[in-house]
């Protein structure tokens, strides 16, 4: 009964909208369905665990702060302290590093990244369906005012006539 009335709620409100990205009936069942739940963390594979940690540490000040001394240390260490660097000026080895640990780097906080749009994805599917939940049912409490309010105007004017009627009695006493 209530599924009958919500899914006559939404026709009513799709008809009043235009633009419709989805077909009535796929609105309709998407309402009908509990909002998904957002997938447990737990599930996740051990490399995705690897790359979600790694995407945290990378984007930290910690470890920007910390890579930052790193490197002065090296190149300090390479140009100050040792009288033989094992990585002199222009710091090649140094170079190497960097581009090994960018190409290592990149693609795990992609794969992070990737993860975090598809929750995303699925939090604005729920937001969406709430929102329109909410719409409709906001919709049906107005028409439900709407409702009584002619009915209490109905009776107040049945109860303004019986009051006219009762004064005519009684005046006519």
């Amino acid at each position: 009964m209530e599924n009958k009335r919500l899914s006559k709620m939404v026709k009513e409100l799709l008809d009043l909208e235009s633009g419709e990205i989805l077909e009535k009936g796929e609105i309709i069942q998407m309402l009908l369905q509990k909002p998904t739940a957002y997938k447990n963390e737990t599930k996740f594979t051990f490399g995705q665990r690897v790359a979600d940690k790694m995407a945290d540490v990378a984007g930290s000040w910690g470890f920007i702060i910390s890579f930052c001394a790193v490197l002065t240390f090296w190149i300090i260490l390479n140009v100050v302290i040792l009288s033989r660097p094992f990585d002199a000026y222009p710091f090649i080895l140094l170079n190497l590093v960097l581009s090994m640990l960018a190409a290592i780097q990149a693609p795990i906080i992609m794969m992070s990244q990737n993860r975090q749009e598809a929750k995303d994805r699925q939090r604005a599917e729920n937001d969406y369906k709430i929102n329109l939940k909410a719409e409709i049912i906001l919709e049906d409490i107005h028409a439900k005012i709407v409702a009584l309010t002619k009915q209490q105007q109905h009776l107040s004017k049945k109860i303004d006539e019986m009051e006219r009627i009762q004064k005519k009695n009684s005046s006519a006493d």
